[in-house]
């Protein structure tokens, strides 16, 4: 107290200021209020002791009234309790009593039940029974008026399966009312039962305890007074005669300064001597009691925060660790004799907030990321190994994700199945005893994973060891798991569209184990990679579904050819497919077509558009026309399919077509906006033809097409393809062809399969974005044995002549067979391009593999047509023998004339099909059916 010294009093008992006069009041109400001041004075305790006695009656009689309120209260919450656990005991030993769900399933529900409800009312004491369907309309209700109504009170919550219970105030006090629902054997709610019980009045606990309260009161009031008669006499000598006023305003300046703040203070001289501490700061610090007029060097604080303290130099919101607390000092110099004032905060809590912000930031940031990595493809492992790679290590040690198998194939999963496979792992380390990729998963009943699929909840496993459950799927390797270290594990199912695609687990071993917070950023993270899982499988099923179609298009097997030897390869985009294809069509004469075409887009659209200009192609090629007429009809179809497009039209098309002939080996090409093929010689050299360029096709309107000759020696390798093989992102088409040319200078010799094999090896070395289509076409000729020409004069005479040469080279052949066949198409053909046709004329028999070609030029453009003659017709039967005796025939238009041909089939039956005919056929003799 003799600090209290330092604080200047307002003034002493003997210096009173008397009051300054002022004009005299009068008048009744001035009168009454110096009464009722003077009254109110005379009943207010003038010294410090009937002060603090009164202060300690007013104590005494709260504590008093707020026992009597804390017995009332906890009576009544007792009472209250005791009414809740008795409404809900009836109101489910109503609801689960035999009989009672058959009853409310019933057709008359309040027969069945409402006696019994009435009979349960009143053996139990309770208010009322009321039994309510699921829709709240009453089965049951004591008063008989009252029962079909409805009732608006809420009950969703008892329909869920939790008992619901409210406390509300009726007209006989407060009651509580608990509500139940009522399930049949399938777990269906087939009803509620709600039973109310109103509290009675509580005095009686109250009535025991008051004359021990009181009596209590009375003795602190005696001790009461008594103290206040010390206290007063202290107070007068330690405080030299200040009154009360003086003594409240110092005590209310020395609380606000020292306890009304919620920091510590300390007071230091220049000495570092402490001279005051209020309790919050002797807390914070764990001072002893007599720490004032230590150093503060000498309390036992850290060295750096007494340094701090015993300076005296300024300091803001400096932080020091004191025990577990952690404290924001500031320190300010006062008093010219260099003392100091320090306050000291706890920010212990604002650490630990910020330590929970930090946590739910990284989850945030890892769902973030979560947004961002999973679901960068439409691939359904990727996706599944991305999730893994999200969550190992910022979430998990370990995590594994397996799917069911439909949805690893694009399909739709088919119930709840509980047969996975493990599609994705990933951990900080390899060698954990986890089962490995391509593991095909069984789940028991028992294991917690198969709980989560079942009910499409997370489930937490905080400890493995000691989980029955998850040892039972695998005893062996749940034991080999625990001892690895892996001790918590969450599974959640993936689920997408209400459909159960997998499971995800997440696995602890070196991280502190799961708690239920973790619950909602596995679940979270589950989700987004349901949905990501779900697209690429939809995805997948589309994708499968065009390729196949795409693929159905294409040629399945190539022919066997003796021009040509052919290698092929097709690689669908990454993306989808698209509509890059080729074709290898047999042509009359052993020439052969080869075709690469590229539709622009991908997609099911580009894929169609693809069928229908191959169907095209060959519609074409069988017309043999030359490359360029055949790019400028397909220039004209898909002017027409944009035209007739109902929905999506053809952005552009390009083709090359070539057609090769293995007589003389020459090569005629022709393109639209499609890239030039490569050339590779027989001697390893890789060249890139120059070959005039059209537009794409159906962007041409209408110009023309020009083509190209090469003379190809034999093993030379043709190769075609489309512009995903030399384009890619990044890379231009130069550098494209660059390296192509690489690629094909390093397969000297090899056959046109191991070619294809080679160049997409060096091409693409990742999955293109295009799709990619190759053909490879190694050259042969024919041997010069093999064909056989004549000129033959514009003279009927000469047919004999050249038919008795042909006979001679096709017993040379070994063909002698066939000859009676073959004379009787040559004299048809030659002598009606003598009779119809023009100068030059000439004829050729070519021998390849099972066909017999007959070639008759003559320099007419003038294409003869079949027909079916009349009874009475002389003429007209030629043409229509040679289709019959041939396997097929038709025209071919040169630069000078045409050239009608016939391929005859080198078979045994050959011969006897002609006899068949000839008897068939209106007995025409032989020499007439020669001079038709």
């Amino acid at each position: 107290m003799g600090k209290l010294g330092r604080y200047v009093p307002i003034g002493r008992r003997g210096d009173r200021v008397p009051p300054k006069a002022g004009p005299a009041k009068a008048g009744p109400k001035a009168h009454r209020r110096s009464t009722g001041r003077r009254a109110w004075s005379r009943l207010t305790p003038r010294s410090v002791a009937g002060q603090v006695f009164l202060l300690q009656l007013v104590v005494v009689l709260l504590l008093i009234a707020t026992a009597v309120v804390a017995l009332v209260i906890q009576d009544r919450n007792r009472a209250i309790h005791e009414a809740g656990d008795r409404s809900l005991a009836v109101a489910e030993t109503f609801a689960n009593a035999p009989g009672t769900a058959a009853a409310m399933k019933s057709k008359n529900p309040t027969a069945a039940l409402q006696p019994h409800a009435e009979v349960v009312r009143k053996k139990t004491g309770v208010d009322y029974v009321v039994a309510l369907s699921p829709y709240g309309f009453r089965w049951t209700h004591p008063d008989p008026d009252q029962i079909g109504k409805h009732v608006s009170t809420s009950y969703g919550a008892a329909l869920g399966g939790e008992p619901h219970q409210t406390t509300f105030d009726s007209s006989l006090g407060k009651a509580v009312d608990s509500t139940v629902a009522v399930f049949d054997e399938k777990g269906d709610a087939v009803g509620l039962v709600t039973v109310g019980v109103t509290v009675d009045k509580v005095t009686s606990a109250v009535q025991h305890q008051l004359p021990v309260i009181f009596a209590a009161g009375g003795v602190a009031l005696l001790l009461a007074a008594g103290g206040a008669a010390l206290v007063s006499g202290r107070l007068r000598r330690q405080t030299g005669g200040l009154g009360p006023v003086e003594m409240t305003r110092m005590y209310e300046h020395h609380d606000a300064v020292l306890h009304a703040v919620r920091e510590g203070v300390l007071i230091l001289d220049g000495d570092g001597r402490l001279l005051l501490v209020n309790d919050e700061a002797r807390r914070l610090l764990a001072l002893p009691p007599e720490a004032e007029g230590r150093p503060v060097t000498g309390l036992g604080l850290s060295p750096d925060l007494a340094g701090l303290l015993g300076s005296g130099q300024e300091a803001t919101d400096q932080v020091f660790l004191a025990g577990d607390v952690l404290l924001a000092v500031n320190v300010r110099p006062v008093g010219a004799k260099g003392g100091s004032v320090a306050t000291l905060r706890d920010t212990t809590e604002l650490r630990a907030l910020a330590g929970r912000a930090d946590v739910a930031g990284g989850r945030l940031r890892l769902l973030y990321e979560a947004s961002t990595r999973i679901g960068t493809t439409l691939d359904v492992k990727r996706t599944a190994e991305e999730l893994t790679e999200v969550a190992v290590p910022r979430f998990a040690d370990f995590a594994t994700v397996e799917l069911v198998e439909p949805v690893l194939r694009g399909g739709e999963p088919r119930g709840e199945s509980m047969e996975m496979h493990r599609t994705a792992v990933e951990g900080i380390r390899d060698d954990a005893p986890l089962r490995p990729v391509g593991t095909r998963m069984h789940y028991v009943p028992e294991n917690p994973v198969t709980l989560g699929m079942t009910t499409g909840r997370p489930v937490l496993v905080a400890e493995l060891a000691t989980a029955d459950g998850w040892r039972t799927q695998d005893p062996e390797r749940a034991r080999e798991v625990v001892e690895y270290g892996i001790h918590s594990m969450i599974s959640v199912p993936l689920r997408a569209r209400g459909q159960l695609l997998g499971v995800v687990e997440f696995w602890r071993s070196e991280q502190p184990p799961f708690e239920l917070d973790d619950l909602s950023p596995a679940e979270e993270l589950a989700a987004r990679a349901a949905v990501c899982i779900d697209n690429a499988r939809r995805y997948t099923r589309e994708h499968i579904t065009a390729v196949t179609l795409q693929r159905s298009l294409l040629p399945g097997v190539l022919p066997e050819l003796s021009a040509l030897e052919v290698g092929h390869r097709y690689l669908p985009a990454q993306a989808g497919v698209g509509g890059d294809w080729y074709d290898v069509i047999p042509l009359p004469g052993a020439r052969v077509a080869l075709v690469v075409g590229d539709v622009v887009g991908h997609g099911l659209h580009a894929a169609a558009t693809m069928g229908r200009l191959r169907t095209a192609v060959h519609n074409f090629a069988a017309l043999d026309l030359p490359p360029d007429e055949i790019l400028g009809h397909l220039d004209d179809l898909i002017a027409r399919i944009d035209e007739d497009a109902a929905a999506e039209a053809v952005t552009g098309a390009t083709c090359l077509y070539a057609v090769y002939d293995p007589v003389s080996g020459r090569c005629v090409l022709a393109r639209a906006g499609h890239p030039g093929p490569a050339l590779v010689s027989p001697a390893g050299s890789v060249t890139f033809p120059d070959i005039p360029v059209a537009p794409p096709l159906g962007v041409g309107g209408g110009l023309p097409v020009e083509t190209a000759e090469l003379v190809l020696a034999a093993d030379s390798r043709l190769v075609l393809y489309t512009d995903g093989l030399v384009e890619a992102r990044g890379r231009d088409i130069d550098a494209g062809l660059d390296m192509l040319k690489e690629a094909l200078a390093h397969t000297d010799g090899a056959a046109p399969d191991e070619t294809c094999r080679a160049v997409l090896d060096a091409m693409l070395r990742t999955r293109s974005s295009d799709d990619v289509a190759l053909l490879v076409a190694r050259t042969r000729l024919l041997d010069p044995d093999q064909v056989a020409e004549w000129e033959v004069p514009d003279d009927p005479a000469a047919v004999s002549r050249i038919r008795a040469e042909a006979t001679r080279r096709l017993e040379a052949w070994g063909l002698g067979e066939a000859a009676f066949t073959m004379e009787l198409i040559l004299s048809e053909l030659v002598t009606n391009a003598i009779r119809y046709g023009g100068s030059p004329i000439g004829l050729r028999l070519l021998r390849d593999r099972d066909s017999l070609f007959c070639e008759v030029a003559d320099g007419t453009s003038t294409s003869p047509h079949l027909r079916r003659a009349a009874i009475t017709d002389e003429g007209g039967r030629g043409l229509f023998l040679v289709a019959q005796m041939s396997r097929r025939w038709g025209t071919r238009y040169t630069d000078r004339g045409k050239i009608i041909w016939a391929e005859q089939a080198l078979d045994a039956g050959a011969a006897g099909d002609l006899s068949g005919l000839l008897l068939a056929d209106l007995d025409l003799d032989m020499d007439m059916g020669m001079d038709l």
